[in-house]
């Protein structure tokens, strides 16, 4: 038998598998066609204190090893949330991971307070996100900026605070200790990494934002190089993502240092993407003679 339970913030998690916040919505599609309830959490479609409708079309893009979004964070809003889709998350007994993002840090933590006294394991704090009284530079392009918004949110915090990392920076680990001194008590890596797509033919950009975020396989190798060294710079515990298609690819984040990993763009691939890869981890672990997946994290030999 193979220990696979993990804890995370305080948190009990069945096994080390989330589903990442974006390509698994709020759970009701794959609820149709399985027990969403074997993941280990489910980090919900990134929520704001208002409704958002998003970009215009189009706004996926296909790519040779992964996919580009300029989805532009299309949501019913916190209120909305709460309201319809939360109870049913909770009566299917899965771990439920808030995923908040905003504009000001007036409009974070405005979110954050109204989450606060809802049934929420752990609010995902995404600070990839544009300030728009900063001239639209991200929230977490600067461990100045990303300790401020932090240091706001974590006062009105009442849930296990974690915060979802940018890769489109010159250090992620300076922003990862920013995080862990102003209150964080995780941090989740890497979001999307900046890129675009051109028709040729019509001299066209793909996306109508003209850029998107990419994810995937293309980006997996980035994503452990930064877990690999952000677990290294932090005492809070980091959950790993990026390119996870695999058990293999799982096992290899939890290696690198995370306690837990999230699978995004493996769900729109494959519908049954988290059941595949909880199974194949397991048989990683078996066929290893590894008896707790924990067991795993931080395990990389050097020398």
């Amino acid at each position: 038998m193979i220990n696979m339970p993990v804890e995370l913030c305080g948190v009990k998690l069945k096994n080390p598998l989330i589903a990442a916040s974006g390509t698994f919505g709020f759970g009701r599609e794959y609820d149709e066609l399985y027990d969403i309830s074997a993941w280990g959490a489910v980090s919900v479609k990134g929520l704001t204190d208002e409704p958002r409708a998003g970009n215009p079309p189009p706004r996926i893009a296909e790519t040779a090893s992964g996919i580009l979004n300029s989805v532009g964070l299309q949501n019913p809003g916190v209120g909305a949330f709460i309201r319809d889709e939360l109870p049913r998350l909770v009566s299917r007994g899965v771990a439920v991971i808030a995923n908040v993002a905003g504009s000001t840090a007036e409009s974070y933590t405005e979110a954050v307070r109204k989450l606060s006294d809802a049934p929420v394991a752990i609010i995902e704090l995404n600070i990839s996100c544009p300030n728009v009284r900063q001239g639209g530079a991200q929230f977490g392009a600067s461990p100045e900026e990303a300790a401020r918004v932090i240091s706001v949110v974590r006062k009105v915090c009442s849930r296990p605070l974690m915060v979802k990392l940018s890769p489109n920076v010159t250090d992620i680990t300076a922003i990862a200790r920013a995080a862990e001194d102003a209150g964080a008590d995780a941090v989740s890596l890497i979001n999307t990494v900046t890129g675009m797509a051109i028709d040729a033919r019509a001299r066209r950009p793909v996306l109508a934002n003209i850029t998107g975020g990419l994810s995937g396989p293309a980006i997996k190798p980035i994503a452990l190089r930064m877990v690999w060294q952000t677990a290294a710079s932090v005492r809070i515990p980091v959950v790993g993502m990026g390119g996870i298609m695999t058990g293999t690819d799982a096992a290899e984040f939890m290696i690198a240092g995370a306690t837990a990993v999230m699978v995004g763009t493996a769900n729109i691939a494959d519908v049954m993407a988290g059941h595949r890869i909880l199974r194949e981890l397991g048989e990683f672990l078996d066929k290893n003679g590894i008896e707790d997946v924990s067991e795993l994290t931080g395990s990389l030999i050097l020398d």
